[in-house]
């Protein structure tokens, strides 16, 4: 409503009228929505974190090297002679 009354008026702009939708109405959404959402995320992160230990206890058949160190390389670096 405060943006249609600053493009509308005599002395406003529709530049004025886009800042303050953002301002005033995108801007605080955001934020409350952000902020509404803080539980849904912070249950996310200890689910993903709780499968991740589960993972590590049992491994299961998705990962086929089960391990979580990198393979050795068949061929032995070769080093120059000084």
């Amino acid at each position: 409503m405060m943006s249609v009354a600053e493009a509308t008026n005599t002395t406003g702009t529709v530049l004025g009228a886009i800042f303050t939708f953002l301002l005033y109405g995108l801007g605080p959404v955001a934020l409350l929505m952000y902020i509404m959402g803080t539980p849904a995320r912070k249950r996310a992160i200890r689910l993903r974190e709780e499968a991740e230990r589960r993972e590590q206890v049992a491994p299961g058949s998705a990962q086929p090297d089960g391990g979580s160190e990198a393979s050795a390389d068949a061929v032995a670096p070769v080093r120059k002679e000084p």
